[in-house]
């Protein structure tokens, strides 16, 4: 039976917006309602507890809009956090597992590069499912805290020098080690795939999450017979926890297009 609720998209901030992409993208049908915690952003520095804290709150405002299916679009609170689902009433689905599953199906010599925030390497989460699915993989970790500020800023250009050499700071262990593979393991990093790729190589490849993801959410909605068919217009609603006036210039580099008929609303998470 076809069900036509949204689906529920949550991240610390707008970087979520590139899995919101991808699942726009290949299920197009499908009503989106996604929060930006704009106001509490990063995540990524904040303690375990702190971070679950904030991904329940950030839960309970999707069920409030009475979502299908919750998408943590972000690596931090997958790698921290995915346990706050335990007791959610509909379905969940995190970036990372689904990302190391495709690494693990495309790297050739067994060696995968990591790219993600601090918390998220912290986490082990990455490494912990790559070494379950395949012992022996030699896995090398970096924390590409300036990238993030890089992309929210639109500094993204493959030909930008400023670009190349931060990117180039943050993987040349990966480089040395000979990685095949690499991990984007924050929603940000996809932004700065042709970045990336110029300074590995176009024969590594990349795991972008949000395609990881998208292809994940379809399978499930497709076993669960809960598409949403025969909509001729979907709709999709944004929301963030700070002020709204930044999110059309960022959520265009994130979306990769320009938007001028999302209309984004200011919630206070708190009192919910």
């Amino acid at each position: 039976m076809a069900d036509s609720r949204a689906i529920g998209i949550f991240d610390s901030g707008l970087g979520g917006l590139t899995v919101a992409k991808e699942i726009m993208k290949l299920l197009p049908n499908e009503n989106i309602v996604y929060f930006g915690d704009t106001g509490r952003v990063p995540y990524g520095t904040r303690s375990a507890a702190t971070i679950q804290k904030y991904a329940s709150e950030d839960e309970r405002f999707l069920l409030s809009k009475d979502v299908k299916l919750i998408v943590a679009a972000c690596g931090t609170v997958s790698s921290v956090a995915a346990n706050t689902a335990k007791d959610l009433p509909v379905p969940f689905i995190e970036v990372i597992s689904h990302s190391v599953d495709a690494a693990v199906k495309n790297t050739k010599n067994n060696k995968i590069g990591i790219l993600a925030t601090a918390a998220t390497i912290r986490s082990g989460a990455h490494k912990r499912m790559i070494m379950e699915r395949l012992p022996g993989a030699q896995v090398v970790e970096s924390s590409g805290t300036l990238l993030v500020p890089l992309v929210e800023e639109g500094w993204t250009d493959k030909e930008d020098s400023v670009v190349l050499q931060t990117v180039q700071r943050y993987v040349e262990e990966m480089k040395r080690v000979g990685v095949d593979t690499v991990i984007m393991g924050c929603t940000h990093f996809p932004v700065l795939a042709e970045a990336i790729s110029e300074v590995m190589g176009q024969d590594v490849f990349l795991v972008n999450m949000g395609v990881a993801t998208a292809n994940a959410v379809r399978r499930l909605l497709e076993e669960t017979d809960a598409l949403n068919e025969g909509l001729s217009h979907a709709d999709h609603k944004f929301f963030v926890s700070d002020r709204t006036a930044a999110f059309e210039s960022t959520a265009s580099v994130l979306l990769g297009e320009k938007i001028d008929n999302f209309i984004v609303e200011q919630v206070d998470i708190n009192k919910l």
